[in-house]
């Protein structure tokens, strides 16, 4: 059941990935618009309908079992894809495609139930294995909307995202209706009784906060990047574009494999720190306008920010309950959105007035900000708590 459901979050990535690094073309090629900050308003107001739209998914998952939701969910997905295929009208366009991701959201319940059914050893292993699945969905769906963008007609991308969609309504009704699979809501022990309150409290606001200003830091680099990578590059073919753009995926395959085999588990401040400080390397690195040093920059940057995703989830399983993987999940996912939603208001402006470079620029300085709040907010409280617990 378990590789079944990767399996299903492939699919998902995949789909959702398919016009990250295009949009801008997408937008221009299909409806003629070209103002950068519309491209900035349009994943705002995605990640604001997601900020909105997980939480509810995951409050209903307590009542209702994960995966008879997608069944439904990914259905009305997939319907509401074909429509955007067929519309002419951008503002149909805008609407049909903002309620589609309101279905499409219900996806991320599958990373929770995933943890919910595993040990809890496993889960350093599995969230590892879950973030390259992002990354490799990523690199999938780079290439595929390349492809597309560049041979075919952008609008069949709604196409193949609605056939992603289908197939895990089909995965998830298999499962369901499957004898060999229990998917019944899993009911914790009184012991294990989860946190129902929907304002995050201690360390999980804590890691919500410091994830907050890391995701909108990452996320400032990516939707112009593909563009940017043409401005200076011989090579400006959409498909070279969103292999550079999916080079981190690549790279996040080698790191699971060297955590797997090498790397130990290990939340020391100058291991997170390290992290975070090659992460603010590797954007200055993307930043300067030289392919060779770019690319160089895109593969530092890969393996840290992989890094740094993977232990901050960790950090995040190991201070909730099964009970609460979902609604403690959407929590933080919450802030990790809410830092994409004003990364994705500010980015469009950025490089209206700036320029293709200046998100790097901003970029570089909210990952220093990061590292300082990690240190403050997580670290020092925790010394704090130890020297307490030693007094007494």
């Amino acid at each position: 059941m378990k590789k079944l459901l990767i399996s299903m979050t492939l699919v998902a990535v995949v789909s959702d990935y398919l016009l990250h690094p295009f949009y801008p073309q997408f937008f221009e090629l299909r409806f003629g618009v070209k103002d950068p900050a519309s491209v900035g308003y349009y994943f705002a107001a995605i990640c604001g309908i997601v900020m909105l739209a997980f939480p509810f998914w995951a409050y209903v998952s307590k009542k209702i079992a994960e995966l008879h939701i997608l069944v439904f969910t990914q259905c009305i997905a997939g319907i509401l894809a074909l429509y955007c295929y067929w519309t002419t009208s951008y503002i149909n366009f805008w609407m049909l495609s903002l309620f589609m991701v309101v279905f499409k959201a219900s996806y991320l319940l599958v990373y929770p139930y995933i943890l919910k059914i595993c040990a809890k050893e496993e889960h350093p292993t599995i969230i590892g294995t879950l973030s390259v699945i992002v990354h490799l969905g990523g690199i999938l769906g780079a290439v595929i909307g390349g492809l597309t963008v560049d041979f075919i007609d952008p609008s069949t991308i709604f196409l193949i995202m609605a056939a992603g969609d289908f197939i895990q309504m089909g995965m998830s009704w298999y499962l369901v209706r499957s004898p060999k699979y229990s998917t019944v809501p899993i009911v914790p022990a009184i012991a294990n009784v989860g946190r129902t309150g929907l304002i995050p409290k201690g360390r999980i606001l804590k890691i919500g906060l410091i994830t907050f200003v890391l995701y909108g830091s990452d996320f400032l680099i990516r939707p112009f990047f593909a563009s940017y990578w043409e401005s200076i590059s011989i090579y400006d073919a959409k498909l070279i574009a969103g292999t550079i753009y999916a080079i981190p995926g690549f790279v996040a395959l080698l790191a699971l494999w060297y955590n797997t085999k090498w790397a130990k588990t290990d939340r020391t401040p100058s291991s997170v720190g390290m992290i975070l400080l090659l992460t603010i390397i590797g954007i200055a690195l993307q930043g300067i306008p030289e392919a060779i040093i770019i690319i160089i920059g895109r593969v530092l940057y890969g393996w840290a920010v992989f890094q740094a995703v993977v232990k901050f989830d960790v950090f995040l399983f190991e201070e909730s309950t099964p009970a609460s993987y979902s609604l403690d999940y959407s929590k933080v996912h919450f802030f990790q959105n809410l830092g994409v939603l004003l990364a994705s208001f500010s980015v469009g402006m950025l490089v209206e007035y700036g320029g293709f470079q200046i998100p790097f620029v901003v970029s570089f300085i909210g990952v220093l900000i990061t590292l300082a709040m990690y240190y403050w907010l997580y670290r020092v409280a925790e010394k704090n708590t130890t020297k307490k617990l030693v007094n007494t």
